[in-house]
């Protein structure tokens, strides 16, 4: 018989069977027909891997009546010669192609359940959530398909059961059906829902019909009065609601969430604490109030660049330091009752947190490193460092600078300092009532940065003694 033939609305005008090219599960409109690519020749290795794919094929083998057709379909499948497998409820079909060209569809059929036996097989998959969550991750476990059994549900094809309609119009298994089968056994390992829609429920059906089950029966349990509960609650030893497995699996069928909501023009106002009686001992009502605003503009900032495009490539900010974060909060305000509070509470002076909030403002955790932390850079940094300031000026302009140590060059004669940071950027400094303090923001250009300190009035103070 040609390859040519009629009567089958899910092939293509030559006879194949529609795939998605990557060999990824399709589906038809109802979502009750997959259909699957075909697979890549199956050389040097077995069709079954999984203990529910080798029961598929003992079916296969124990139905079919001649070994030799068996043989040559297997031979034909291992070459690739079986097209894209559509599945459905009771049957699976596929166009096999012979040596000489010529095409046949063939298809094997198996008994769907009943809807009694799919109402049994559900009943006891809500009693046992493990069989879901298992199915979910592409297993059927032994204890599942006996578990089934014992509620009267076979789930696994047995003798006899694997019917065969081929083209080629043989009564029994051919090499055609027996190929079908054999490919049949490698996509039942990749995912075992497979086999529960050839017996009659697609995944998302069956996942719909747990969770519905699952509601059910918790609103029963929560419903039902007596039994040692009280206001109708759930019976000693049960938990109401929905199980967890039940929940995930309808996480795929669930609607798409709404659009973020607009962002707020600015933040929230914090409640007002300020009220007639006395806060307890040891409660500061203003600076509670404080802390109630910053969040509220921390919370807005953070939902501002989470918004934007992108963010989630953006790498994580590091968590600051209880130190870190006395100097952010000192650099949003300017009372000075809370500023005091801050620099003790840091161990700092007042003159050390004014540096601080100064460094802060140019340039946040880095600035506040390179004024506070001391740090000697490996050799390799130091070398490109000291290249960087011999390139930054032409022959004969660079200003004479002294090193002093940690990554630190002052201008001879001047109270101006250029100060290289971990992140590589350059930071200048201006010597102030005797103490070195940041004077403009960083960047990669140390000519730059020694500008910012070498303002008109810096050179007309006395040279700094020291570093």
């Amino acid at each position: 018989m040609s390859g040519t033939y009629n009567g089958y609305d899910g092939g293509s005008e030559d006879g194949s069977l529609e795939g998605s090219e990557d060999g990824s599960v399709g589906g038809s409109a109802g979502g009750d027909e997959r259909t699957f690519a075909a697979l890549a020749p199956a050389q040097g290795r077995a069709f079954a891997q999984t203990w529910w794919g080798r029961a598929w094929l003992k079916a296969l083998e124990d139905t079919a009546l001649d070994g030799q057709q068996l043989k040559r379909g297997r031979r034909q499948a291992r070459e690739g010669a079986v097209g894209a497998v559509s599945v459905r409820p009771g049957r699976i079909t596929a166009v096999v192609q012979d040596r000489d060209g010529t095409a046949q569809r063939s298809d094997v059929l198996l008994q769907q359940l009943s809807e009694e036996e799919w109402d049994r097989f559900l009943d006891m998959a809500v009693d046992r959530a493990g069989h879901i969550a298992a199915l979910l991750d592409r297993e059927m476990p032994p204890h599942l398909v006996e578990d089934a059994v014992a509620a009267g549900v076979e789930l696994l094809p047995g003798i006899g059961d694997l019917e065969p309609e081929c083209g080629c119009e043989a009564w029994d298994h051919c090499p055609h059906s027996a190929a079908l089968c054999y490919q049949m056994a490698r996509l039942l390992d990749q995912d075992p829902f497979v086999l529960l829609l050839m017996r009659g429920r697609s995944e998302r059906r069956l996942l719909d019909e747990l969770q519905v089950r699952s509601v059910a029966r918790a609103a029963r349990t929560k419903e039902e009065p007596g039994d040692g509960t009280r206001d109708g609650g759930a019976r000693s030893g049960e938990e109401a609601g929905v199980p967890a497995v039940a929940a995930f699996a309808a996480r795929g069928h669930l609607p798409p969430l709404p659009a973020p909501p607009p962002l707020p023009p600015e933040p929230g106002q914090p409640p007002a604490l300020d009220t007639e009686g006395a806060p307890p001992a040891g409660i500061d009502a203003d600076a509670l109030e404080f802390l109630a605003a910053d969040a509220a503009a921390r919370a807005l900032r953070l939902l501002s660049e989470a918004l934007l495009p992108g963010h989630e490539q953006q790498p994580e900010e590091p968590e600051l330091t209880p130190a870190q974060d006395a100097v952010r909060l000192a650099a949003t305000t300017s009372d000075q009752r809370l500023v005091a509070r801050l620099a003790s509470g840091s161990g700092r002076r007042p003159a050390e947190l004014e540096l601080a909030v100064r460094a802060w403002r140019y340039g946040g955790a880095a600035a506040l490193a390179v004024l506070e932390d001391t740090w000697t850079p490996e050799p390799e940094v130091l070398a490109r460092a000291t290249a960087a300031l011999d390139a930054a000026w032409e022959d004969g302009d660079r200003p004479r600078l002294r090193a002093g140590g940690g990554g630190r060059w002052t201008v001879a004669g001047t109270p101006a300092q250029v100060r290289y940071g971990r992140d590589g950027r350059w930071w200048p400094y201006r010597k102030e009532r005797g103490r070195w303090a940041p004077a403009g923001p960083g960047g990669p250009d140390p000519a730059a940065a020694l500008a910012d300190a070498l303002t008109e009035d810096a050179l007309t103070e006395d040279m700094p003694t020291g570093e």
